[in-house]
């Protein structure tokens, strides 16, 4: 299998490539299980994000990137998530099409998460940012619980969100065309 060599915040990384069709690979960046890139690129992003109260972001793969910016920095975080748990009461609600996920889904957060939200500076943060769906539906979510988002950040930038400017973002990644 392909592989595509990468430095994140100072860590050497082979990331595997995927095909996504018949015309176009991706280089899997997973976060999970991987604590020194994780506690790395929080330290180097939150360098370059603005002053914020609170870290968003979304179920599943921003989850540890965003606990641990909270962790070194404003030590506050709110997942918005994927489907309605019995302790979400009167949830707040987007749709949202990422590039990774085949279906068309919602993120959810409960009135007491969207309470704690109002007014709040809030940074949006993810793990890889694509087609930039995700981000558009947190920050809708953000949005509907009228809290500011002051920032959006993420680790990598993949293919044309690279040349964007309302992102911040450690490395761009290229797609792979066949």
């Amino acid at each position: 299998m392909d592989t595509y060599h990468i430095n994140i915040a100072g860590v050497e990384r082979e990331l595997k490539l995927y095909p996504v069709d018949e015309h176009l690979s991706i280089a899997a960046f997973i976060m999970f299980g991987d604590v020194e890139v994780t506690e790395k690129a929080a330290t180097e992003l939150l360098k370059r994000c603005p002053e914020h109260d609170v870290v968003v972001s979304a179920e599943a793969k921003g989850i540890p990137l965003g606990y641990e910016m909270a962790r070194q920095g404003c030590r506050e975080y709110v997942i918005a998530r994927k489907s309605v748990k019995v302790y979400m009461r009167n949830c707040t609600e987007v749709t949202v099409n990422s590039i990774t996920t085949a279906n068309e889904q919602k993120l959810y957060l409960g009135d007491d998460e969207a309470e704690y939200l109002k007014g709040k500076r809030v940074l949006i943060v993810d793990d890889v940012v694509s087609t930039g769906e995700s981000l558009l539906a947190l920050e809708e979510l953000m949005k509907k619980c009228e809290a500011n988002v002051v920032g959006k950040a993420c680790v990598l930038a993949e293919g044309d969100a690279k040349n964007r400017n309302d992102i911040i973002f450690l490395e761009p990644l290229p797609l792979f065309t066949k």
